[in-house]
């Protein structure tokens, strides 16, 4: 296929501008500039982000490895401490008498 002309080009844009106005026709090709910059922008903030996570999850020494292991034992101790005390209140709120005799 082949492309067009400059003077098919030429058509093509009087035709789009008799049609749709200048004003609506360079409002249009500012919204199309700010999406192109927009969408950089935000390609440009996702590597920088996968950038920050992968160097976050470098472990290179035992002090790493060792603060690490620590923060797991603190969640797990926190979870724990949650689950217990979920336990609890679940007992609290039991309020139905446990009376086996009946009338």
């Amino acid at each position: 296929m082949h492309a067009p002309s400059p003077m098919a080009l030429l058509l093509i844009a009087i035709v789009v501008l008799v049609l749709f106005g200048r004003g609506k026709v360079s409002s249009l090709m500012g919204e199309v500039g700010k999406g192109i910059t927009a969408f950089k922008k935000g390609v440009k903030d996702g590597a920088e982000e996968e950038k920050a996570e992968a160097k976050e999850l470098e472990l290179n020494s035992t002090d790493d490895i060792a603060k690490a292991r620590a923060e797991l034992a603190a969640e797990r101790a926190k979870l724990d401490a949650d689950r217990a005390r979920m336990s609890a209140d679940a007992g609290l709120r039991d309020v139905t008498p446990a009376d086996q005799n009946k009338l």
